[in-house]
């Protein structure tokens, strides 16, 4: 039986943006994508499981907006890596200016 994985406490605030506002759980290496060769030739079992972050919606919005499942799997599946994308880091940058409640209009 394989061993029960803990997947990490949610901050206080957003791990993108810093702000403290409702958070959901973004998966580094997206769940459809678990089954796929490329990916699990990549990845174990628990890092795919466990590799998540807290994000806020507006934030997570935004990831899904820039990149495809693939591209988030293969190249965008840390913070560093997200944060590291121009397009990203200015959207982040700016919000991170906003109230907790502030929801952008898209």
């Amino acid at each position: 039986m394989a061993p029960i994985l803990r997947l990490p406490d949610q901050p206080e605030a957003c791990e993108l943006c810093r702000r403290q506002t409702p958070l959901t759980r973004h998966h580094l290496i997206p769940k459809s994508l678990h089954g796929k060769t490329y990916v699990r030739k990549r990845f174990g079992r628990e890092e795919r499981i466990t590799a998540t972050l807290w994000v806020c919606r507006p934030c997570h919005n935004q990831i899904h907006r820039l990149f495809s499942e693939k591209e988030l799997a293969l190249d965008f599946n840390s913070r560093d890596a997200l944060l590291a994308d121009e397009r990203l880091r200015t959207f982040v940058d700016w919000l991170s200016t906003k109230p907790g409640g502030f929801v952008p209009r898209h």
